[in-house]
């Protein structure tokens, strides 16, 4: 009997650990993925199009993304496919380029890159620079939760917009999920 009860808290240890291991991998492929990725925007913004954090990747930074009242900055990616999504936020291809009139869709992961999604409020402030060095500065105007079910992005829209989006809830222990968290903001200022 002790040697049954013995290796099932063994058994319960080594899957405790397997799950903090494994959780940890994620967070350091994350952070590690960043550092790779900032070499490569510094190839982009010298005049690299398309430069690769390393060479087997099939994306390449495409704007750098600040919330200044939460002291964030990210890094987009571009095409946000699942391989890509590991490495930090992206653009959703056929949404609008970033900065120009309609509605640029971000999307990332919840518990990494766009944890901070939590934190903003209406009326933040988010910064946008592209690939060529143009800002774009846009306010946040909504917060909302949606079911995937019933979530409706639109690409169309008469000024620049911006909306970032990741599963929710945010301390959600299983990922994915039907729920989604969803940031609208607009650009401030005139469009040129």
């Amino acid at each position: 009997m002790l040697a049954t009860r013995s290796s099932l808290v063994a058994g319960l240890l080594a899957a405790a650990l397997l799950g903090f291991g494994q959780a940890g991998w994620i967070h350091t492929k994350a952070m590690v993925a960043q550092w790779l990725l900032e070499g490569a925007w510094v190839r982009v913004r010298a005049g690299e199009p398309g430069a690769r954090p390393w060479p087997w990747a099939d994306t390449s930074p495409v704007a750098e993304l600040t919330v200044p009242r939460l002291a964030e900055e990210v890094l987009v990616l571009d095409g946000a496919s699942g391989r890509t999504l590991a490495f930090g936020p992206a653009h959703v291809a056929g949404s609008a380029p970033l900065g120009s009139v309609g509605n640029a869709i971000l999307t990332g992961h919840r518990d990494t890159h766009f944890d901070f999604l939590r934190h903003l409020q209406t009326g933040d402030r988010i910064e946008v620079r592209d690939a060529g060095g143009e800002d774009s500065i846009y306010t946040v105007v909504s917060l909302a939760i949606a079911h995937v079910d019933e979530l409706r992005l639109s690409v169309f829209a008469l000024r620049p917009e911006l909306t970032l989006v990741t599963c929710f809830p945010f301390d959600a222990v299983t990922p994915g999920g039907p729920w989604r968290y969803v940031v609208r903001a607009e650009v401030e200022g005139p469009v040129a």
